[in-house]
Formats: structure tokens, sequence, C-alpha cells
């Protein structure tokens, strides 16, 4: 139990249902879904519309979603991958031949073909109660009527007003008098409202096929783009075979390649034959054996994951219990690893979901546009902001992720789903980009290590391993710090929070839903 004389909040309790997301509008229209009949996956997919507009810098139309689903809490946990794919037209070659080095961070050739939509209306076709137009509708209200604009919205929001001011569509919507919205601001979306109607009539083709479609490659073929409507009338999800791992009696379950779950999985293995509960939960010696689990399995992560429809990825020996023994012997826990490559890893903004509902149906939904804002390309018409998903892409020969026509890049977003005995205990998920897998161990050693309740779980201070250093939030203590330098870790506390996180936690035995949300975002959990 929390000393309730620190600030905190408690995590969220009831019994019929429960919504976690990163910002209130969302959390209440999915309860509010759930209450008017609609399932998890209706409140879910209502939920992601409504951040697509009032967390216009994190997620939208135009980016890519992943989804884990637990029908009813029992048996396999299915999972739907929602992302996009590169333009039929984008090879490798063409940007080595025009003096690209890498793919840019920016502009049109870092979009990918959006995948949300697809996967929001396959997924309402097959598991959902209500219809695409039942979900989309607060979405529409708020993109037409107006929403306040919240405080870490706000934050993001003027961080990116570089990028937003290069494109006159991005400038004109999100730059309103030449400036980026303040906390309190009411914001408009009302061309946004016009092509979430548009969806809300006649589907996935009302947004890959006609003038939704034509308005944003228009756009993308403008600027340089190697787009075409083919391309994105071929947008199609699919179901894939989630990977899993067990730690401490739990099951773990992640999306596959060429999604970046697993290197999560990697961590958890490694760190199960460190006896982490004997530990302090902030001690250096913890962030010590979390960080250095972390930097071998993002080395996994950028050796070998890629689109399995490209590469083959060797997930059952990633996973293995000897790879794991391998892994682990090559941590010191008084010294840190020197023989290791530098780990580039990048933060993004990005919005994720749990809901369960009455029935015990329980989802796990991430959504996104990856960097603030994404590519900065606004269709002109449309209003829609275009993912920079495709900057994930590399160039050099042999590399598993390397851009090729109609490939997937690898992708950072993962939602999460833990069972026990095969049902359904708990979908959660840590935002972040790159930081996610980090957010992901972090989350769940804290509970099942730890003892953490779920609000406890998400508050505790995160530390995050990038450009071969550690970047600790304020919330770490002095002495940590100075024992991972006495390590050899170089330390710096970072400018942002890292992440944002939700979950739904279901007890079946008192028949109860516990949510927490992260502080670090505007978000709550709500319940009933």
């Amino acid at each position: 139990m929390r000393d309730f004389q620190f600030p905190g909040r408690s995590p969220v309790r009831a019994t019929e249902a429960m919504a976690a997301t990163s910002h209130p509008l969302a959390t209440l229209a999915a309860i509010d879904m759930l209450r008017s009949g609609g399932n998890a996956m209706d409140a879910a997919v209502c939920a992601a519309a409504v951040q697509a507009v009032v967390e216009p810098q994190s997620t939208g139309i135009g980016g890519d979603c992943f989804v884990l689903y637990s029908p009813k809490g029992q048996g396999a946990v299915l999972a739907f991958n929602g992302s996009g794919r590169a333009p039929t037209a984008a090879t490798a070659e063409w940007y080595l031949g025009k003096g690209y080095d890498g793919l840019p961070e920016s502009g049109p050739h870092a979009v990918t073909v959006p995948g949300a939509i697809d996967a929001w209306c396959r997924l309402l076709d097959d598991h959902g109660r209500k219809g695409i137009d039942a979900a989309l509708a607060p979405a529409i209200r708020y993109a037409e009527q107006g929403y306040v604009v919240h405080d870490r919205v706000a934050f993001d929001w003027a961080d990116s007003f570089d990028l937003l001011a290069a494109d006159e569509h991005a400038a004109r919507i999100f730059l309103p008098d030449g400036k980026a919205p303040q906390a309190g601001d009411l914001h408009r979306q009302p061309q946004l409202a016009d092509t979430l109607r548009i969806v809300s009539q006649r589907g996935r083709a009302g947004f890959y096929e006609g003038e939704i479609a034509e308005d944003i490659v228009g756009r993308l073929r403008a600027l340089g783009g190697l787009h075409a409507l083919e391309d994105f009338a071929a947008t199609k999800g699919e179901y894939v075979r989630p990977v899993g791992t067990s730690y401490r009696g739990y099951d773990v379950f992640q999306m596959p390649p060429s999604n970046q779950g697993m290197t999560a999985l990697i961590m958890l293995n490694v760190l199960s034959a460190f006896a982490l509960g004997s530990l302090e939960p902030d001690s250096a010696e913890r962030l010590h054996l979390e960080i250095e689990a972390g930097r071998l399995a993002y080395q996994d992560r950028d050796n070998f994951i890629g689109d399995q429809n490209f590469v083959q990825v060797p997930v059952e020996q990633l996973l293995s219990v000897g790879h794991a023994d391998r892994l682990r012997a090559a941590i010191d826990p008084e010294r840190a690893m020197t023989h290791l490559p530098r780990l580039e890893l990048q933060p993004s903004d990005t919005v994720y979901i749990s809901v369960v509902d009455r029935d015990r149906n329980a989802v796990s939904f991430i959504n996104s546009t990856y960097g603030s804002f994404g590519s900065g390309v606004v269709g002109p018409k449309t209003g829609v902001v275009l993912q920079n998903r495709g900057s994930s892409f590399r160039l050099a020969v042999d590399h598993p992720n390397r851009i090729a026509p109609g490939k997937r890049p690898m992708h950072t977003i993962m939602p999460g789903m833990v069972t026990e005995k095969g049902r359904a205990v708990m979908p959660f998920g840590v935002m972040g980009g790159g930081y996610q897998p980090f957010g992901h161990v972090h989350l769940l050693t804290n509970m099942f290590d730890f003892g953490m309740d779920p609000q406890q779980a998400l508050d505790a201070p995160r530390v995050f391993y990038k450009d071969n250093a550690v970047l600790v939030e304020r919330g770490i203590p002095a002495s940590a710090i100075a024992g991972l330098r006495k390590r050899g870790h170089q330390v710096s506390v970072a400018e942002k929070p890292h992440g944002g996180g939700q979950l739904v936690l279901i007890d079946w035995d008192e028949g109860t839903l516990t949510g927490a949300s992260d502080p670090r975002k505007d978000g709550c959990a709500l319940g009933y």
C-alpha cells in the first residue's frame, strides 16, 4: 500500500469493465462505449480514434497499430499486425542512387502507407459489436466542435514547432496564429472531422480508395514521394502468431517480428536467473542488471529483427534458454560491458490503450505516427498527419531491416499481454519508441519481483540506455546514480520522461479489475 502522505494516486478498481488510456477524453469515450453495449474491442478503437484527434502529436489515422486480444480472457492470445508497408517503388537502390545514406526522419520518404484504418475496420468486423460509425462518432465530434489541449500534449506540441512550420498544411492546422496551442486552449480540426465522417460512412474503402487516398498520395508525390494509389488500395493487415516467454510463473506475450516486442522477452529471459526481488527496486544493483540485459537484447534486435515475409528471423533460437544463458554470462554485476556496439535508440510519441469488459474480453491496443507529428506531412484537404515509420528502414546490404518494395519496417510500438494458466491477467503497454522493451521489463519486474501494485509499478522512476549513456529520470536516487557511475556507466538526467503506460489487471478469483495510467501522460484509468 502506498504512503498517502506522498504525491501519487491509487489504482482504479471496479468489477464490470475497465479502460486505461493516456488521455481523459479517450478513457471516457471507451467507458461510454462499454456502457452503451459495446465490448472491449469497440471501446479500444473508439478510444484510439479520439486520441487521433486530441493527441495529434502522438497518433492518428495516418499511422499504424498493433493489437493483442484475448477473447473472454481464455485460450490462445490473438495478434493483429496493422502496420503499413513501403511503397512498391521504394528500393534501396533508388535511395542510394539519389545519394541518401539513410532514410530521412521527416518528409515524404519517411512515410509508409498507414495501416491503422484497415486494422480498425477489420478488428471491429471480426470482434466488435458495433460498427466503425459508432466507434468514430466521439472523435468526429471533438474534431469538429473542438477539444481542450491538455498539458502533456501541449508540452510535446511546442517541441514540434519547427517540423510543423516546415509544411504549409501542418502549420495551418497545428500552428494557429503562428504558434503551438498552449494547455487550456481550444483546438479544432474540421478537415479531419470530414475525413473521419467519410470513413464512418464508407469504412475501409473510404480511406484507401477515392478522395482521401488521392489527397494523401497527391501531396506525397508533389513532395517527391514514391507512393501510388495502388499502394493504398492494397493495404491489408493480418493476424499473426504472438511470441512469448515465461517469467515468475506468468506467460508474457508480444507481437512477432517485424515488431521489436521479442526484445523485451529476451531481456526477461536474461533477468529470470537473477534474484531481483532481493535487491532494492531503485538501486544501482537492480538498474545495472536491467541496463545490461537491455543492451544485449537490443543488439539482437538490431542484428536479426525484420519483416518475416522478407527475412528469416531465428525466433526460437533467440528466445531459447541456451541463448539467454549465453547472454547472461556476459554480464558482470559490478562492471558495465565495454564490447557492445553503440545503441542509437529513438524515443517516440505513441498512445497505448488497455481495455477489459464484463465478459473479460481483454484488449492490448497501440497506435502511433512514430515521431511527434510523424513525418510532418499533412494531407491538404484531409488533415491527415502521416507517420514517419519509414525512417526505421536501413539501406545497408544484407541488413534485416533494409528497405524493399512492400516491406514493413522494424516496428517499435508493442502491446503486451500477460496470462496465467491459460487466462488473461493483464493487457499492458509502455510507450516510447525504442524505450518500450525497457519499459515493459521495468513494469513487469516492478510487479512480479518487487510486489508493486499496478499504479506504483507505472509511477516508479525509470532509466534508458541510449547513445552509450544511461539517461535517468529525476526520481532515480543519487546513490543509484553514483553506483551506476562506479560500474562504468555514463549517466545523465533525461530531458523528458521515459514513455508512458497503461494496464488493467484481472483478478479472476475476486471478480475484480484494477486499472492504472502513467503520470507521465495526461490520461487516467476508469472503471465501473
